[in-house]
């Protein structure tokens, strides 16, 4: 298992593991926008069920 490990942190191809840091990246940041937006609707429609009692 860690000689698995090994090669990969070897391995010549790091232009891979760039690109996949890049990707995680992109979805994280959709994420984090995505809640934000999806928070204050969220948010919204529960503040106005409250506000009918």
């Amino acid at each position: 298992m860690t000689g698995a490990l090994i090669d990969f942190i070897v391995e010549e191809s790091g232009q891979g593991l760039v690109e996949y840091a890049f990707i995680l990246m992109l979805v994280a940041l959709a994420v984090v926008t995505g809640l934000t937006f999806l928070g204050n609707s969220v948010q919204n429609a529960y503040q106005e069920a409250a506000d009918s009692f």
